[in-house]
């Protein structure tokens, strides 16, 4: 299944908040659809962590096959299957670039690595799916172009932005360093990753 390009308000009014997905709110508070309006419906077990599911994939911008490679990852590692998942998903460059307030969206850091405006390194790189380690130095291509879309961003979204513990940012130098692994309690997302994992349980 490929990644996600359609209306962003339609998922997020089925799934809630997704900060990663879009900056933007729905002025309708029922699910879209036919029977969206409709207050009563009670979800299985196996709903309830179908979108649970959904919420990661959309709000990372990944793919299903993707995904399931990092459940199958996450399974091989020491400690909680959920909270390892969540590790992954959130050391991908593109996500480290949208927690350091150089773009307002998952999708828009993807675009910025994707035409070559971020350094990771000091190199260029041009996968989103890069995943950063401890002690990686985030900054911005040295061009007029690529520093004015970042002050941009951040001009725009910085002052509601909080830049989490395991990251630092420099906003004269447009460079943002990973201090440390991502700690559960600062990810953004409302998620309950243990049905994650259940829903995969029977994948794997």
């Amino acid at each position: 299944m490929s990644r996600y390009r359609g209306p962003r308000l339609r998922i997020t009014r089925r799934l809630g908040d997704l900060p990663g997905l879009t900056t933007k709110t729905s002025n309708k508070l029922n699910s879209p659809g036919q029977h969206g309006a409709s207050s009563s419906k009670k979800f299985s077990q196996y709903a309830l962590q179908l979108r649970e599911k959904q919420k990661l994939r959309y709000n990372y911008g990944v793919t299903e096959r993707q995904l399931l490679n990092y459940v199958k990852k996450s399974r091989k590692g020491k400690g909680s299957s959920g909270v390892l998942l969540l590790t992954l998903l959130e050391m991908r460059a593109d996500n480290i670039v949208f927690r350091l307030g150089l773009a307002p969206t998952i999708p828009s850091a993807r675009q910025l690595i994707t035409h070559g405006h971020i350094l990771i390194n000091g190199k260029a790189s041009s996968s989103p799916s890069y995943l950063c380690q401890k002690n990686d130095v985030i900054s911005v291509q040295n061009s007029d172009v690529s520093k004015n879309l970042a002050k941009n961003f951040i001009e725009t979204y910085g002052n509601s932005l909080t830049v989490p513990s395991h990251l630092s940012f420099n906003r004269d130098l447009l460079e943002g360093k990973i201090n440390d692994l991502v700690n559960r309690n600062s990810i953004s997302l409302v998620i309950n990753e243990l049905l994650v994992v259940e829903y995969y349980s029977r994948k794997v």
